[in-house]
């Protein structure tokens, strides 16, 4: 007798926009890696109709998905349960739809410290990290950050009240971790730092980076969360200023793999996977 065939697993990129997503290539070259069975879709999503669509793509049989802006701290509440990032975060990027409910987790900042430390081979701990931004995309790297046991963290927003709560809301977990928090307007950097990382809008608006150079340590590495057209101008900025620039195209693959193995409990190799983005991505420039 002929085996029945299993059709693959579906998950998808749910956002708006969405279509210029990477990561049905990224988790494409997952699967092949790994040998998994699986299909992954863009879904574009009507801004009020995120709760819908979530719910639509569950009902059809998808097993997960990732979500991206806007949608992000709508995805968090919308979970069953949610992983100790995700709810630190307030918000999730991977979403799991299992028999007992949803199940939310956050891999962005996770994605971003694997990132630092195995892509640009600067370890975390012992440095000054200065997070530019307050927004969500910081809210969803602050907590790894700290876990990664660095001195200090500062945290810098355009409006620093922004910073204030989201470093009050991650005052015991610095605590645990024994990193000093600090959080203040663009402003009011002290001394200089081995890590900076945009995390702000700038990038969006065309900017190079809403701090001061001086900011800089010597040799420092600067990161922007943006990729692409998007970050060049913070990686002119920080090159100019002697640091050693980095986008956010390593993070990017990082926290797909983080969701990959969150759903498929299998952990890929990134490196080939990013020469690889990399070398796509550049074909198209």
């Amino acid at each position: 007798m002929t085996p029945a065939v299993t059709a693959p697993d579906r998950y998808a990129v749910l956002g708006n926009p969405v279509a210029h997503s990477q990561s049905p290539f990224i988790h494409a070259e997952f699967a092949r890696q790994t040998g998994q069975a699986i299909v992954y879709d863009r879904v574009l999503c009507p801004l009020d109709g995120f709760a819908a669509a979530l719910r639509d793509l569950a009902a059809g049989g998808a097993r997960g998905c990732n979500v991206t802006v806007p949608f992000k701290f709508e995805a968090g509440a919308l979970a069953a349960q949610r992983s100790e990032r995700a709810a630190l975060a307030g918000a999730a990027n991977t979403l799991r739809f299992d028999a007992d409910g949803w199940h939310a987790d956050n891999t962005d900042g996770i994605g971003l410290v694997r990132d630092i430390e195995s892509g640009a081979g600067v370890r975390l701990r012992g440095l000054r990290v200065l997070l530019i931004g307050a927004g969500g995309a910081a809210a969803g790297v602050l907590g790894p950050l700290l876990g990664a046991r660095p001195a200090e963290v500062m945290v810098v927003n355009r409006s620093a009240d922004k910073a204030v709560a989201l470093a009050a809301r991650h005052a015991a977990l610095a605590a645990r971790c024994g990193v000093r928090l600090a959080a203040g307007g663009l402003g009011d950097p002290a001394g200089r730092f081995q890590v900076v990382i945009n995390a702000s809008a700038s990038s969006l608006a065309g900017a190079a980076a809403p701090v001061s150079p001086d900011v800089l340590a010597p040799g420092a590495l600067a990161v922007d969360l943006m990729y692409g057209p998007a970050a060049r101008p913070f990686l002119d900025w920080a090159r100019a200023a002697g640091a050693v620039p980095r986008d956010g195209l390593g993070m990017l693959v990082e926290q797909a793999a983080e969701a990959f193995f969150f759903w498929r409990g299998v952990r890929p190799d990134t490196a080939p996977v990013l020469r690889a983005l990399r070398a796509r991505l550049e074909a198209k420039a």
